[in-house]
């Protein structure tokens, strides 16, 4: 929602108009007063803006030397995301997919040559799903009303390994439904994704090349955004399969023999994410136990690893932003946060990046 201050009219005498903007200035700063102070200072310094000049841009990951991002974006000429790189130092964003289609979930592989995403460029109608979807963004501008948010589960939606030096793209899955959400383990040998090939999107794991594919979920309800735990035995991801629509956390031993859920509450917990050298889990949630929209906001949990189980532990809240902030993930160094935000001017969706404090490195209160 966008707050537009009130302009005061010509016609009113200077001194109301004083009177009234000194009323409004008071106002303000008594329920700045109640307010309590933001807690982002807490976790987040030196917060910047890394994406701009797109439509719209989210759910970037770091290369493996922590200089490069890989995104998503909806490029001004084209009406679906693209999958583009850049240098964090500055630059240029570099187109990766085809240009057509709808791509989502980029990866680099863990030397940082090649790029894992999904995409439906080989849909055998896509210039009829391109004006399709063209027309109806031009509807919405026209009427003003936009359509509530929806992810597509395209079809035509396949994984592919591009090479970064050739240029070269290899189609990693091959079957009817949607294939995508994917991400390679820390070791580069496995890829945990996404697919409803049999009617219901479940976890899947399958090695880098596409071979030894194994299915790891079979609940009634969505499987998704799966993540490999840095020690490579378990894999984190959201279902809503306690109550459709609302998404809760799970891990998942990487055989499929174990699974834990790690939030239970009424709202949505999604795009959960390992840190790298940490028991920290990080992910977006909003809370739906009362009337109208709830804000979303970024949550960080301690879990504790046994040798069997992974147990959640203490929940700290990380952002609080009038804002939307989703999709977040740490660095390779565990040091930095990057996530999506419309803490921008024009409220479109974009990247920020961070440097992170955790809970136990806050400063200690003085006595």
């Amino acid at each position: 929602m966008t707050l537009i201050p009130r302009a005061f009219s010509p016609l009113v005498p200077l001194s109301l108009a004083v009177a009234a903007a000194l009323t409004m200035v008071g106002t303000s700063f008594a329920q700045e007063a109640q307010s309590p102070p933001s807690i982002e200072s807490k976790y987040l310094s030196n917060v910047r803006q890394v994406t701009s000049g797109m439509v719209k841009a989210g759910e970037g990951y770091f290369s493996p030397d922590g200089k490069q991002i890989v995104y998503q974006a909806v490029p001004p000429q084209y009406p679906f995301y693209q999958i583009y790189t850049q240098p964090l130092a500055g630059g240029e964003p570099k187109l990766i997919s085809t240009g057509r289609g709808r791509t989502t979930c980029a990866y680099f592989s863990i030397d940082g040559k090649k790029i894992l995403f999904a995409s439906s460029h080989a849909d055998p109608n896509m210039t009829k799903t391109e004006n399709e979807e063209i027309a109806r963004q031009e509807e919405e501008r026209k009427s003003g009303q936009r359509r509530r948010y929806s992810w597509d589960f395209d079809p035509y939606t396949e994984i592919y390994v591009k090479d970064l030096a050739s240029g070269e793209l290899t189609q990693l899955t091959d079957a009817q439904g949607y294939d995508a959400e994917g991400a390679f383990s820390y070791d580069g040998k496995k890829i945990a994704f996404c697919s409803d090939r049999d009617g219901d999107p479940d976890l899947y794991i399958m090695d880098a090349d596409g071979k030894n594919l194994k299915q790891l979920t079979n609940a009634k309800g969505y499987d998704g955004g799966p993540f490999i735990s840095p020690n490579g035995k378990w894999i984190v991801f959201r279902s809503d399969r306690k109550e459709e629509g609302f998404l809760q956390i799970y891990v998942i031993s990487v055989d499929g023999e174990k699974e834990f859920p790690l939030t239970d509450n009424v709202g949505v917990n999604w795009a959960p994410y390992w840190h790298p050298t940490k028991p920290y889990i990080i992910w977006a949630g909003a809370d739906h136990s009362q009337p109208g929209r709830p804000n979303y906001d970024l949550w960080l949990m301690k879990y504790e690893e046994t040798e069997d189980a992974i147990k959640p532990g203490p929940i700290t809240r990380i952002t609080d932003s009038a804002a939307a902030d989703v999709l977040p993930v740490f660095s390779p160094d565990g040091t930095k946060l990057m996530w999506t935000s419309t803490r921008t001017d024009d409220h479109s969706s974009q990247l920020f990046i961070a440097d992170f404090t955790f809970p136990e490195d806050q400063p200690k209160e003085e006595k």
